[in-house]
């Protein structure tokens, strides 16, 4: 199982590689593939089809109204800067995006932290 969640989690940590995103790093959050920058996790495995991705929360209901079938989030993300994707229906160019905004979002929260996010990490 740990194998296969690898597997799938190179296709993001590809994405982000070649985005040349500074300070982002491979690393392991609840056990699951996680990418971070300056300490705080942007983007980590929910399960093998599933990526959980930092955002503002404007963004995130902008993501959810306009590509429902990509994004979403369950009960437990509800509130939170953080937003469920469907790694199934996203393609490389949308994935790639979205991850440098999460990026990005970590950069402009100052000092290369974002708001607190307890379920994000």
């Amino acid at each position: 199982m740990t194998a296969d969640l690898d597997q799938v989690f190179g296709r993001i940590e590809q994405l982000a590689q070649a985005r040349r995103l500074p300070e982002v790093a491979r690393t392991r959050s609840e056990g699951l593939p996680s990418l971070r920058v300056g300490g705080k996790t942007i983007a980590r495995l929910k399960d093998a089809a599933t990526l959980v991705l930092l955002c503002p929360s404007e963004q995130k209901t902008l993501l959810m109204d306009i590509s429902p079938d990509i994004y979403f989030e369950t009960d437990h993300y509800v509130g939170y800067p953080a937003v469920l994707i469907r790694l199934d229906t996203v393609d490389d160019e949308e994935l790639s995006l979205r991850l440098e905004d999460a990026w990005r979002f970590v950069q402009s929260a100052g000092n290369g932290k974002a708001p607190a996010d307890p379920r994000a990490d």
